[in-house]
């Protein structure tokens, strides 16, 4: 068949779109534009409806929050605090196509491109749990023979929490790590050779929690025998449900 004998044909552009529910959200349109709005929410799993790309979020009575997109820079203000996260490296595109929904949307996007999406609303999500919720983590400390020994000073310039960690196998090279911005870190006051780490961003307390399990990384032994260290024992929020 010539190829002006062809039909034409309409072609189609995927483009894929996942909103996130918030309850309660006031009309916006009255609002000064540099005011952010006012959500009262319950920060949980999002769950799919019907296989729709909604996602909904359980209310919470008594949890204001004040999210606010402005040029993919997302701020979150609850009662606990305020959190800032820079999306402008990721090309979505955030509105309100509806009474109560964020929308996150992504034209044109190929199959590693979608995936950002999900990404972006998983981060969303624990900025608010972050802010109303906080996450604590627990470390315990890992020993056969020699015990290990945990040092933790604020520092006085910055604030941020320094920790010393001595006698690890018997070494003398002292071990020191600085927790992330807005990081707690604490001994356990009930449990014997346990850390708590606590703060509002999940980055920071995971990525402080990081830190310290590396930092005491056994070296040209076998760490099938040799499982001193500190771990993570548990992970959860400061105010529980």
């Amino acid at each position: 068949m010539a190829l002006s004998d062809a039909q034409p044909r309409d072609i189609q552009f995927r483009s894929t779109t996942k909103s996130i529910r918030i309850l309660n959200l006031p009309d916006i349109d009255n609002l000064h534009p540099r005011q952010p709005p006012k959500v009262t929410s319950r920060c949980g799993t999002f769950t799919p409806r019907n296989g729709c790309p909604f996602w909904t979020m359980r209310e919470q009575e008594g949890m204001l929050l004040k999210v606010q997109i402005r040029s993919r820079v997302v701020t979150v203000e609850g009662p606990r605090g305020k959190l800032v996260k820079d999306l402008s490296h990721i090309a979505v595109t955030f509105g309100r196509p509806e009474q109560n929904v964020i929308s996150i949307e992504l034209h044109h996007g190929a199959r590693k491109g979608v995936a950002t999406l999900r990404t972006v609303r998983t981060i969303i999500n624990n900025l608010m749990i972050g802010v109303t919720r906080g996450f604590k983590y627990k470390m315990r400390y890992v020993y056969a023979h020699f015990p290990i020994n945990v040092n933790i000073e604020p520092n006085q310039e910055t604030g941020r929490s320094i920790v010393e960690i001595r006698n690890f196998l018997g070494e003398k090279y002292v071990r020191r790590i600085t927790a992330q911005p807005d990081v707690d870190i604490a001994p356990s006051a009930n449990v014997k050779d346990e850390l708590i780490l606590t703060g509002n961003s999940l980055e920071g307390v995971s990525q402080s929690a990081a830190d310290i399990q590396q930092i005491c990384r056994v070296r040209n032994k076998d760490i099938r025998k040799f499982l001193d260290g500190l771990y993570v024992s548990e992970k959860g929020n400061i105010i529980e449900e």
